[in-house]
């Protein structure tokens, strides 16, 4: 029995070179598009990136955005505030929908890695320019996908102080 890959996801910033195909990519783009939302209402925009000279670029406005200059694809998540105006449910529908492309890279196969965008104001300032987001887009989170070239050993380190049963 393979193995959920809600368990073998690890964050990996480390990429060999190689092109994801069409496929993958509109899967991973459906993944994020079918995430649960509050209200249903689905605020989210994706925008991947496959150009190799714009996932050069990112680095410049991401401070830790090395790995894209090995990366095969990036994914940043947007949210409109045109559909819902509380950012504070735009942050949680659209870090859902973060979660699910990246257990959907590692059900793939691919290594990928969650960079914060938001609230940070430097780094959404530069992913608005770079991307040419208009007003009512903001950019929550950018993910790196590519083929791994480093392994993890699935997480093991569950620290089960921090469950309760019925209350407190």
């Amino acid at each position: 029995m393979t193995m959920n890959p809600v368990f073998i996801r690890r964050s990996i910033r480390k990429f060999t070179p190689g092109p994801i195909s069409g496929d993958q990519v509109d899967l991973l783009l459906k993944a994020g598009l079918c995430a649960p939302s509050a209200r249903n209402k689905q605020p989210w925009h994706l925008i991947a990136v496959t150009e190799r000279n714009q996932l050069d670029r990112i680095p410049r406005y991401h401070p830790y955005g090395s790995m894209l200059l090995e990366a095969s694809l990036a994914i940043l998540v947007c949210g409109d505030t045109s559909i819902e105006e509380d950012i504070g449910y735009i942050a949680l529908n659209c870090s859902a929908a973060t979660e699910n492309i990246l257990v959907t890279s590692a059900y793939l196969g691919l290594g990928s890695v969650w960079l914060g965008v938001y609230p940070i104001k430097d780094r959404m300032q530069g992913m608005k320019d770079l991307f040419k987001l208009p007003d009512p887009i903001i950019p929550v989170s950018l993910i790196a996908i590519g083929y791994p070239a480093e392994h993890k050993s699935p997480k093991n380190d569950y620290d089960w102080n921090k469950v309760r049963y019925n209350q407190w």
